[in-house]
């Protein structure tokens, strides 16, 4: 798992993880009306206040940009000291004097995200950390499509940004998110499989892009209120996965 995610923003989910389209057709009903049902009965979560951008540590210079959806935004804890931005840059801190930006929103998609990056500029940047892809699968994206995009995503931050190393985070484990019903639950966590998969292919084959995961399971003890965005131990956990891994690779 490398990323929870947002608030469902359901529409009818694609069914191909099911086998057949006989399956797809006696099962779609069903999901659409747990993707109502949840849309409609989710709780809300706010995005944590605190400060998204500023300089922290000593040492060598590092522009970070932390972009994407209510999880890079921190959604599931109080403040952004406990969200990716703060964990991160405190890690960083003792090796670097971390110039850091967060642009991040609840229900984030990977086209819009590239949009809102077109339309502001982020300041340039030597390393991004990026967290997308949930809001894509619920909004019911091809995957193909999906893929293109995260190729056009990363092609602007290097080439607009001036990003060097791109850290993808994984697609979470939506099988096993608490607030989810079966079989919703159950045919979006191999849609996230597959569009994982598809993910670290993408980034293996991209120079300058490294794919992640956090090794973490997904339960009602670990998870926010909401119990759909990470809790503070999961976010403790994935940013230092993130940081051990920039450390390694820049240090």
């Amino acid at each position: 798992m490398a990323h929870v995610h947002d608030t469902p923003r359901f529409l009818p989910p694609r069914l191909q993880p099911l086998a057949d389209l006989t399956a797809r057709a006696a099962f779609y009903p069903l999901l659409f009306g747990q993707g109502v049902w949840v849309r409609r009965t989710a709780m809300r979560l706010p995005e944590p206040r605190g400060p998204r951008e500023g300089v922290i540590g000593e040492g060598p210079d590092l522009r970070l940009l932390i972009t994407g959806d209510s999880t890079a935004a921190g959604v599931g804890v109080r403040s952004q000291s406990r969200a990716l931005s703060g964990l991160i840059t405190r890690a960083l801190a003792p090796h670097f004097r971390t110039e850091w930006q967060l642009i991040a929103k609840t229900g984030a998609t990977t086209l819009n995200t590239l949009e809102t990056l077109q339309r502001n500029p982020p300041r340039r940047a030597d390393i991004a950390v990026l967290a997308l892809g949930v809001n894509d699968i619920t909004s019911g994206a091809r995957l193909s499509a999906w893929i293109d995009r995260k190729a056009a995503l990363f092609d602007y931050l290097k080439t607009r940004a001036g990003v060097r190393h791109i850290y993808v985070s994984g697609i979470p484990p939506m099988g096993e998110i608490p607030l989810l019903p079966n079989p919703l639950r159950w045919a979006l966590g191999h849609r996230a499989a597959e569009f994982d998969a598809a993910l670290r292919g993408l980034c293996a084959e991209t120079p300058g892009t490294t794919w992640l995961t956090v090794d973490v399971r997904l339960s009602r003890i670990n998870m926010a209120a909401d119990l759909y965005h990470p809790g503070p131990g999961v976010y403790e956990q994935w940013a230092g996965v993130l940081s051990d891994r920039i450390l390694a690779d820049h240090s």
